[in-house]
């Protein structure tokens, strides 16, 4: 329990103290920007949608010409079905994105690729995200594993909010190395935070989050948090054969 607005504590009610915010600039990671593909497949497509984009895209992540590396490709198993999501990373930043984006325009066999895979799509959307400095770095690592992507959309104006706690309380989600990469929109819709996290299966998950709960600290990051947030959805995914993320 916590006190309401204006009132003291009482002897059954934990008092919270107040925080020492933590400086804007220490939220991003630079100079490097992510970017998040969500494609709703038509369902008779995804095996053709999942066998096409593993044919071509580990093709743009190794080629050095293009200053783009891939960091994870899923299928959604819980949350909206057949759906693909794709996270790719600019270490560069924004020169490295457009480079990457103009010299794919001239790509014959990433334009046939791009008309080929849009007959097997409903809909698709992205978004520029950056990564939160205080984050682990999200690096390639072996399976098998299920990902939980988390997205929460905040209210205007709390983003700085939200990165001073969060850098405080991910040391009390690293004892499984669950914690992948936490990432804030930049482009896109605006005051959306997704944290990514990996299990080696549902059981492990819901046993590493509440291991959480019983380390003195994370009350209090849920407590200065959820006031915060409009919306939260959360994803199980699964990853492709083309993931560096397994």
């Amino acid at each position: 329990l916590w006190p309401a607005a204006g009132s003291a504590p009482s002897s059954c009610t934990r008092w919270i103290p107040a925080r020492t915010p933590i400086p804007t600039s220490s939220l991003r990671r630079r100079p490097v920007t992510s970017t998040k593909f969500i494609h709703n497949v038509k369902p008779e497509c995804l095996d053709a949608y999942n066998s096409l984009t593993e044919e071509v895209l580990p093709k743009l992540h190794s080629d050095a010409d293009y200053p783009c590396d891939l960091v994870g490709n899923w299928n959604t198993w819980y949350g909206e079905q057949d759906q693909a999501v794709h996270l790719w990373r600019f270490s560069g930043g924004y020169p490295a994105l457009m480079d990457c984006m103009n010299k794919l325009k001239q790509n014959k066999e990433y334009l046939d690729f791009r008309k080929e895979r849009s007959r097997m799509l409903l809909s698709r959307r992205n978004q520029l995200l950056l990564e939160f400095s205080f984050w682990n770095e999200p690096l390639p690592r072996q399976g098998p594993n299920i990902y939980e992507l988390r997205t929460y959309k905040l209210k205007p104006g709390t983003m700085i909010e939200w990165g001073n706690n969060w850098a405080r309380a991910i040391k009390y989600r690293q004892e499984n190395q669950e914690a992948v990469g936490g990432f804030f929109s930049q482009i896109g819709e605006l005051y959306v935070v997704h944290h990514l996290w990996a299990y080696k299966d549902l059981q492990s998950r819901e046993e590493t989050r509440n291991a959480a709960w019983r380390k003195r600290g994370w009350d209090e990051n849920v407590y200065y948090t959820v006031p915060l947030i409009r919306t939260m959805e959360s994803r199980i995914m699964i990853p492709l054969k083309i993931s560096p993320l397994q």
